[in-house]
């Protein structure tokens, strides 16, 4: 029996809830339908992908080789099945500037798929922090920029927002605080808490954090997304951070799972930044017109 991209998906969602039923919930089904779908994927591959208790579904190690797997195919199948741009000519160069948050966790795939609907489209890409891209932009040492639209302050340019992230409370596996499904700040004030400073995370933080009579206990203050997901999956603090970066394991096979704030958390916003009067060039306007046809945008004003 073949393997359908069904039961791949309902094994996804499974392994990145823990939960059958959040797993269902999510994907508007009943939850028979996922365990069917699962024990018949178990029975195609030859192994048990998952352990089953009444906290829910742990991953085998051989589950956790599977999900890499699973992973992959549907983003060959996302690849293949969205965005047919027609291939152009013209050929060109754009200079484009992005933040580290934006290069580690958004740009790749996107970058893959603008190379091969533009072979001739010559893309060169600077990692750099929100400041120095914004005077680099307005010293027209860049073309175009792609950061968190919500971190950018100057006046004098024009942002353009793709996708809005929300950001939620990250903790480990059966830590007390998922029987409660929602937290106040004030009770993640009382949990050690690992502090992401990259990208203006903690000014971002201190800024929600600032509209309520609490603060974050910071054990860590650490620019690595990875030490913070390590650090939260061994049991050695919490974090709030958004769902673009989330990875429901650890590098170390350690599980994360999450909780929505009961306060109101800004998202973090992605998209495009260019200088107000800049007079657009063919390149920016191919760059600019996949973006919004990627994230279903209406057609450029």
């Amino acid at each position: 029996m073949p393997v359908s991209l069904r039961q791949i998906r309902y094994f996804v969602a499974t392994a990145e809830h823990g939960q059958v039923s959040q797993a269902a919930g999510e994907l508007g089904i009943s939850q028979s339908a996922i365990t069917t779908a699962i024990k018949e994927l178990e029975q195609i591959v030859g192994v048990e992908l998952f352990t089953r208790s009444t906290q829910g579904m742990d991953m085998t190690p051989a589950g956790r080789q599977f999900l890499f797997h699973a992973y992959e195919i549907l983003n060959k199948v996302e690849e293949a099945t969205s965005l047919l741009l027609p291939a152009n000519d013209f050929a060109g160069r754009l200079t484009v500037a992005a933040t580290y948050t934006v290069i580690g966790y958004f740009l790749p795939n996107h970058l893959g798929r603008l190379r091969r609907a533009w072979p001739n489209l010559d893309i060169r890409l600077f990692e750099l922090n929100r400041e120095a891209i914004e005077d680099g932009l307005l010293a027209n040492r860049y073309d175009m920029a792609v950061l968190l639209t919500s971190n950018v302050i100057n006046p004098d340019l024009t942002t353009e927002t793709l996708m809005s992230s929300r950001r939620r409370l990250w903790v480990p596996a059966r830590h007390r605080l998922l029987a409660q499904g929602a937290v106040s700040l004030k009770e993640v004030a009382e949990e050690p808490y690992i502090m992401l400073t990259v990208d203006e995370a903690a000014h971002t933080a201190l800024r929600y954090w600032s509209l309520s009579s609490f603060r974050p206990n910071v054990t860590l203050r650490t620019s690595s997304v990875e030490a913070v997901r390590s650090l939260v999956a061994d049991g050695q603090g919490v974090a709030i951070l958004s769902d673009m970066v989330l990875r429901p394991w650890s590098l170390e096979g350690k599980r994360i799972e999450t909780i929505v704030p009961t306060e109101p958390i800004p998202s973090m916003d992605v998209g495009l930044a260019w200088r107000r009067d800049a007079a657009f060039t063919p390149a920016m306007e191919a760059f600019r017109s996949y973006f919004r046809q990627a994230f279903f945008l209406p057609p450029n004003r």
